[in-house]
């Protein structure tokens, strides 16, 4: 009897000590996290997921390590995240276009983003702004309009792609206001290229990446496509102001885990970017950037995204938009 006490006694003093050693095991992160783009370097999502990631690392005493995985409209990044370990040491900042525009634009995915991966947190709303080349003479979108109609055809659009918010921001805007202009589809930052050049006469583009060349004036903003007035852009009028009510077809960026991944680290994860948003310094630079913060629950924005999804499958659908 008297070993069999000793024995257990010891036991439970092996338990004692190796408890920490498991629980440390557990802790999150213990090691470098990936943090895929599904687009390249320089873009707003990058930008986005560099700012974020960079103060992660920070706090989590971590590296959240970017990784560029453009192709396919987001589609590679998305699926190589979706393929991943859900164990958290591989995470994506996504978008409005992998998310909520692809499923329908593809017709048939080999993944669900809906089901696949966890929303974690929304980081930010960017609008998309309408901007035109100086040599449009219009300066507010009823001038835009008028001028449209009064040259049918004459006009031309671009955007990033097929498909993408900035094509279909447009199509919505011809589509309800009623006046023909020619889409021209481009592969990301072409299209921006072509209409400081003139080549093009308008677009709806992403505050950030247009902030630049509107504050040097060689593009004007006319409207902006969220449902009220950009904080970076206090001063231009919303699509909706001007009498088109529920135009909403901006962008959005957030955080999401493959399927599976420990609900551990989705609440640390959310947590510590919904602190990193509350940041007076971080909060001012991404308006100065044109994005406007969000932060949320993970449930708050795996609500807004099945909104967004159902949103953008009627849109285009109407429009016609398939993947090339």
């Amino acid at each position: 009897m008297k070993s069999q006490t000793l024995w257990l006694a010891a036991s439970l003093s092996l338990l004692a000590l190796a408890t920490p050693s498991w629980a440390q095991s557990q802790a999150y992160p213990q090691k470098p996290v990936k943090v895929v783009v599904a687009f390249t370097a320089g873009g707003t999502t990058d930008i986005l997921a560099r700012t974020v990631a960079q103060q992660l690392s920070d706090r989590l005493k971590q590296p959240f390590v970017i990784d560029n995985k453009p192709g396919a409209g987001g589609n590679l990044g998305t699926e190589l995240v979706v393929r991943s370990a859900p164990d958290g040491y591989t995470l994506i900042v996504n978008s409005v276009g992998p998310i909520a525009v692809n499923p329908t634009l593809y017709g048939k995915l080999p993944y669900n983003p809906l089901t696949d991966l966890v929303p974690i947190v929304q980081i930010a709303d960017v609008p998309n702004v309408l901007v035109t080349h100086p040599s449009v003479p219009a300066n507010t979108l009823e001038e835009l309009v008028a001028y449209a109609k009064a040259n049918p055809g004459k006009l031309n659009y671009g955007s990033t792609g097929i498909g993408t918010s900035s094509h279909l921001s447009s199509f919505m805007l011809a589509k309800r206001v009623g006046f023909e202009a020619t889409h021209v589809p481009y592969k990301g930052a072409d299209a921006l290229k072509d209409l400081l050049a003139g080549r093009i006469q308008f677009m709806f583009a992403t505050i950030p990446s247009v902030m630049t060349h509107i504050t040097a004036g060689k593009l004007k903003p006319i409207a902006v496509s969220s449902l009220k007035r950009s904080r970076s852009m206090p001063e231009v009028p919303t699509v909706v102001e001007k009498g088109f009510p529920q135009f909403e077809a901006g962008s959005w960026f957030g955080f999401f885990a493959p399927k599976g991944t420990p609900e551990a680290v989705i609440t640390l994860v959310n947590k510590t970017v919904n602190e990193v948003l509350q940041v007076p310094a971080i909060e001012q630079q991404m308006i100065a950037q044109g994005a406007d913060p969000a932060g949320g629950t993970p449930a708050q924005f795996g609500q807004f995204v099945q909104r967004e999804h159902d949103k953008w499958r009627v849109i285009v659908r109407d429009s016609g938009a398939k993947a090339e």
